[in-house]
């Protein structure tokens, strides 16, 4: 069941200063509990993130916005 609320994690500021967000991104993900979620906000669609939480059983949907931010929900069943 798809949770009703996630918890937002903007990674724009990290990118724009260089820094790589996926170390922090795992420790957001990895911290879900059961019907929990995390929505990543990029400036891009974070395609081989998707991939590769998808390969860990997870699942997601994304939402192109209007700004050109893209929002992606992360959970898990």
């Amino acid at each position: 069941m798809k949770p009703t609320a996630f918890k937002t994690f903007d990674v724009r500021p990290h990118l724009a200063r260089g820094e790589e967000p996926l170390p922090l991104i795992r420790s957001r993900v990895d911290a879900l509990t059961a019907g929990q979620g995390v929505t990543i906000l990029a400036p891009f669609m974070p395609a081989p993130l998707i991939e590769l939480l998808k390969s860990e059983g997870f699942h997601s949907t994304l939402e192109h916005r209007h700004d050109g931010t893209w929002a992606v929900n992360f959970w898990k069943e």
